[in-house]
């Protein structure tokens, strides 16, 4: 049995206000192949498959296109969690008709721990899935008037723990074959390693667990969330698959995969990284005004023929007329999307903030209110429980 664990699909996601819908479309034609030509029998999604809990019609027929393309191919069960970005609603809309067509869907925690365990049986081969999503605390814990935030962590914690335990017996409870057995999640693992494209989880370090909290029964586990692929605690069973696109110019750096396990004689076998093509071109180009326009003709595009998209970081001691640079851009063909100085002030004014961006879109919530605080001389480091309450109020309206 072949099962492909991948996460953070983030379907719609646009970056500096630009669709990603090309190369998302390309990812997935590629990955359909993928699963045909591989023979991939199951095929794991450990949350965000969207980017935003009001997915446009595009991103939905994107997923709803894929999905039923799937039933042509060897891939005979789909199990789909939700993520921090994800509404569990929508997600869970049609679960009941994707569920006849053996794609499981768990868009938050149940209230029966046995919804969200699964056995998949294929080529005389088991597995057993427990397919966690991503646990807000309303879902786990009950809140309790007048409770301190290290309460609240430590209750959390607990509660998160506990969810795991729970999934571990329901699956060792139906595991009658000594079939392996696979945990799904969505969350930060201590450890793991961010870029500029994860938003804040959970409040403070809520949520945060190590790989020694998982429940040992796991053979492994798939996570989803953080955009690196990465093992963490230093062993193959607890994995990041990371996104398969690249979602910030802070990812160029390092290849995008996803994850092929083997099982065969009721075990795991192996575990094989597999490198996703770069369907667009990412460039961050750094130095004077004349050597970034220097570096211009090497900034080509791929077989895949999109508009290579770029950053440029001018490394210059006072501000420069860009308007040079932006119109010895027009000869080549590449798209500047973002523009910056080295050595600018690291904490700008908000003023300043809006006049340099594009959108308000692009705004960060924790940005404004990190530079609101400095404007007004509050010092968030003296006081971190106002940065977990403004963080835990920013997590309550994003889950409305």
């Amino acid at each position: 049995m072949k099962i492909l664990h991948t996460a953070d699909w983030h379907l719609g996601h646009r970056l500096h206000e630009q669709s990603q819908f090309e190369e998302q479309t390309l990812f997935l034609n590629w990955i359909e192949h993928y699963i045909i030509d591989q023979e991939i029998d199951v095929l794991l999604i450990s949350g965000d498959v969207f980017d935003t809990g009001s997915p446009s019609n595009q991103s939905l027929e994107m997923y709803y296109s894929f999905l039923v393309k799937l039933k042509g191919t060897s891939c005979s069960s789909v199990i789909i969690t939700g993520g921090n970005h994800d509404s569990a609603g929508t997600l869970n809309a049609p679960k009941h008709i994707l569920g006849a067509l053996s794609i499981h869907v768990v868009g938050k925690a149940t209230e029966n721990i046995a919804d969200e365990v699964f056995k998949i049986e294929v080529k005389g081969e088991a597995v057993i899935i427990g397919a966690v999503p991503y646990l807000r605390d309303g879902d786990i814990r009950k809140a309790v008037a007048g409770e301190t935030f290290d309460e609240l962590t430590d209750k959390y914690k607990t509660a998160l723990i506990n969810h795991y335990k729970k999934s571990a017996e329901q699956c060792k409870l139906i595991n009658t074959t000594h079939a392996p057995v696979i945990g799904m999640g969505h969350l930060f693992a201590t450890g793991g390693s961010v870029s500029d494209s994860e938003q804040n989880i959970y409040v403070g370090t809520l949520g945060h667990i190590g790989a020694e909290d998982f429940p040992e029964y796991f053979d492994y586990i798939a996570l989803g969330h953080l955009h690196r692929p990465q093992v963490i605690g230093g062993t193959n069973r607890v994995r990041y698959s990371g996104s398969p696109h690249i979602l910030s110019f802070s990812e160029i750096n390092y290849d995008k995969q996803i994850l092929v396990l083997t099982v065969e004689h009721n075990a795991i076998k192996n575990v094989s990284p597999v490198e996703v093509p770069r369907f667009r071109e990412f460039y961050r180009v750094s130095g004077t005004l004349e050597e970034c326009i220097a570096e211009f003709p090497k900034l080509m595009s791929n077989p895949y023929q999109l508009t290579p998209w770029v950053e440029i970081i001018l490394d210059e001691d006072h501000t420069v007329n860009t308007d040079i640079l932006k119109l010895e851009a027009e000869k080549y063909p590449f798209e500047i999307l973002k523009m910056s100085l080295k050595h600018q002030r690291k904490i700008k004014g908000i003023e300043e903030l809006l006049e340099s961006t594009k959108s308000i879109k692009e705004l960060q919530p924790t940005e404004v209110f990190k530079l609101k605080c400095e404007e007004m001389g509050y010092d968030l480091k003296q006081t971190p429980e106002i940065w977990d309450a403004f963080n835990e109020i920013l997590q309550s309206v994003k889950n409305q």
